[in-house]
């Protein structure tokens, strides 16, 4: 915990422990308690997830949250405005720091979810996927089915030299790629569904 250090993404988000001081001038700023969970925004990828939705309206959007680690990107999505998130992860670690981290942001529509599908029955406006290669692409046909017409799909977790396999993964389940947003070796794909 004590190697923790604040994060923050331009004047949009700022992420810090509950032993930090309030961050000034941000947009959002996010609690996160620190502990064994991935996605504290330190990684390329879910800063670049972080950037990437500065650009999209959340206001009544329902959103899920594939691989959602601390929950950060669904804290964000909620402060953002977004009416339903289903926060999904298998680890049951990564559930019970989220749960904590939601109810510290004062987060009242993120639903935790235990599993590692992103198979809910439900369609969504805005999916966010931060996982890795693998994952996503052995996702890819429940990320179809989740989606509708225009549905926004943000995924990280992948690196550039995966890029052109992904952007072909995608066009398989008519998901149009928009853009690619890179970090160091990581990439983070913008797409939508046709």
């Amino acid at each position: 915990e004590s190697g923790f250090e604040p994060i923050i993404v331009d004047s949009f988000v700022g992420i810090r422990a509950g032993f930090h001081k309030p961050i000034e001038n941000v947009q959002h700023e996010i609690i996160i308690t620190p502990k064994m969970s991935f996605g504290t925004g330190h990684h390329a990828t879910t800063y670049m997830m972080i950037g990437q939705m500065e650009n999209i309206d959340f206001k009544n959007k329902t959103v899920v949250d594939f691989g959602t680690g601390t929950a950060v990107l669904a804290i964000l999505a909620d402060k953002m405005g977004a009416i339903s998130i289903d926060a999904i992860d298998y680890d049951e670690w990564s559930i019970e720091n989220s749960i904590e981290n939601a109810s510290i942001n004062n987060c009242s529509v993120i639903k935790l979810i235990k599993a590692d599908t992103i198979s809910t029955g439900n369609t969504y406006d805005i999916i966010l996927a931060n996982s890795n290669l693998n994952v996503i692409i052995d996702n890819l046909a429940a990320i179809k089915e989740s989606s509708k017409k225009g549905t926004i799909i943000l995924l990280s977790g992948f690196m550039k030299v995966d890029e052109t396999i992904m952007f072909k993964a995608l066009a398989e389940y008519n998901i149009q790629g928009l853009k690619a947003v890179q970090n160091g070796e990581w990439i983070c794909i913008y797409a939508q569904m046709n």
